[in-house]
């Protein structure tokens, strides 16, 4: 489990494509890793191989690409590195699991008036649309960011706005991105599981209907 504090950000190296199936190579100074590890890669729990000095490899998985931005990465891009939070250490920003759920467009990050903050505004997948709510949590690349401004079905999209604070916008990649570039989005956890808990229990007439065969049961791990 990760909170969204990002600790560092490192430099992709090498993207190397073996028989079907991607590896990448990060350069990470200072970060210490054991071969095994999980690590948050801009919001994607990835496993640490191959540990090198100041380096580390991981492999990506065939749902990780077709779900997350990081297909789209080239030697020299800037990713935002976080380990997994500690059992019984405080958590400074949310619940993340590094299951991003989809990628969403960066539409703008622009200076918010005459102060040092920054305006970052993203659109939305539907798939993640009733899971935002005003002042929730959100992770945008890994980072545990609140929503200021939530704005469903405008021109652009279902959109989300969010307040950047200086410290966040200089040690993250947010600076580095580029609009109409797609970024991971994990939606907050813990709606998920309000959503789930409010759907409607199968009865138990439903359940002795159902007919029992060795593909139902297989499929539910029998």
């Amino acid at each position: 489990m990760f909170t969204g504090l990002i600790e560092t950000t490192g430099t992709v190296f090498a993207v190397e494509e073996h028989e079907g199936s991607t590896r990448i190579a990060i350069d990470a100074p200072g970060l210490k890793l054991r071969t095994g590890d999980s690590i948050a890669v801009s919001g994607v729990c990835l496993t640490a191989l191959d540990i090198e000095p100041g380096r580390f490899h991981a492999d990506l998985a065939a749902e990780t690409i077709a779900r997350t931005s990081l297909s789209l990465l080239a030697p020299g891009a800037t990713v935002n590195l976080e380990l997994p939070t500690p059992a019984g250490a405080p958590l400074g920003g949310h619940v993340v699991q590094g299951h991003v759920d989809a990628t969403g467009k960066l539409l703008s990050l622009e200076p918010a008036g005459k102060g040092a903050d920054w305006w970052l505004r993203i659109a939305v997948p539907e798939m993640i649309s009733r899971y935002v709510v005003e002042k929730g949590s959100i992770a945008v690349e890994g980072i545990s960011l609140t929503v200021a401004r939530w704005e469903p079905g405008t021109d652009e999209g279902d959109v989300v706005s969010i307040a950047i604070i200086p410290h966040t916008y200089a040690h993250t990649n947010l600076h580095n991105l580029q609009v109409g570039q797609p970024v991971n989005i994990e939606a907050d956890v813990l709606i998920k599981f309000m959503e789930q808990r409010a759907l409607p229990k199968p009865s138990q007439s439903s359940l002795q209907e159902r007919e029992l065969t060795v593909e139902y049961l297989i499929a539910n791990g029998y």
